[in-house]
């Protein structure tokens, strides 16, 4: 069999009580060259035997890999070795997407000219709750195409997005594999691609981003457990995005005021902050931030 044009992948965690809505929302699609890869990350609450009914149905492709706990970054570098898709949807495992939403992907990832499309690193659309209601802010054009960082800093784009990336683009800028704790947000990913891949992005609403499913955390978390993601993250923002401070001044200064804090909770101390930024700016940001984020980090030493 050849391979699927898309790999529709969901990571998943003890979330056997809204993984169905992924579930139906495969079996609706209009377009069928997919593929669904669901990763396990050590449930316990019998999502293995409900996939097992699924995939005894027949009705889709789906292939189920159960891994010990380790993590949603560790998952999703799993996940790269094993999807055999060219496109890459990860569909979250208490979310949807509505019946369309392969084929419009399709549909935009076709229209963009042959000759530039190496150029960009998937497309892009809208989300919507369950309810209908638009979530976050809509493009100011159609298409448009830009960077990541460009959509954020430049046209001031807010909220949830989703769609489709290139696979062989994503396996180039995977997760750290000795970072400490269980999380790295994905703008660490993000920003990297952003230096080489144009995205295009469209106005329409092709995931349904459910807003009821209750929280597995109870209570204040610690932001010690997973700071050394976050310290990560907030580096690798200032590193490749300081450029656009002069647009955004606010948003990286935060940057920089969290770099320190997540940074001083993994016990990296001020001379290992200053070598893991890059001269001049990010270094600039990071002096400006210096005296905010060691209060935050007191406020959080406090509070435990």
């Amino acid at each position: 069999m050849s391979a699927p044009l898309f790999t529709v992948y969901t990571p998943t965690y003890n979330r056997a009580h809204t993984l169905h809505r992924c579930y139906e929302s495969m079996k609706a699609q209009t377009f069928r060259d997919f593929e669904w890869l669901i990763v396990d990350d050590g449930s316990t609450d019998g999502t293995a035997e409900l996939v097992a009914g699924w995939q005894a149905e027949g009705l889709l492709p789906i292939r189920y890999e159960p891994r010990p706990h380790g993590g949603a970054h560790r998952v999703h570098n799993y996940c790269l070795g094993a999807a055999e898709g060219q496109l890459f949807v990860k569909l979250d495992s208490d979310d949807g997407c509505l019946p369309q939403a392969l084929e419009r992907l399709h549909f935009h990832w076709q229209s963009i000219p042959e000759s530039t499309r190496a150029s960009f690193s998937g497309v892009t659309g809208l989300c919507q709750n369950q309810d209908g209601d638009l979530v976050g802010t809509r493009f100011p054009i159609e298409p448009l195409d830009c960077t990541a960082a460009e959509l954020e800093y430049v046209h001031h784009v807010r909220g949830e997005k989703w769609g489709c990336l290139r696979l062989d683009v994503l396996r180039q800028f995977p997760f750290p594999d000795d970072c400490a704790g269980n999380f790295i947000p994905e703008s660490y990913v993000w920003s990297q691609i952003s230096q080489h891949y144009k995205t295009r992005h469209v106005n329409e609403p092709l995931r349904i981003y459910w807003m009821d499913a209750p929280s597995l955390v109870h209570g204040r978390s610690d932001p010690a457990t997973n700071a050394d993601g976050h310290r990560r993250m907030f580096g690798m923002v200032l590193n490749l995005e300081a450029k656009y401070a002069a647009a955004a001044p606010w948003r990286l200064l935060r940057a920089a005021v969290q770099f320190t804090r997540f940074s001083l909770l993994f016990h990296a101390g001020f001379t290992q902050q200053w070598q893991g930024l890059r001269p001049i700016l990010p270094r600039l940001l990071w002096l400006l931030g210096l005296p905010l984020g060691c209060a935050l980090f007191l406020r959080d030493q406090m509070r435990k």
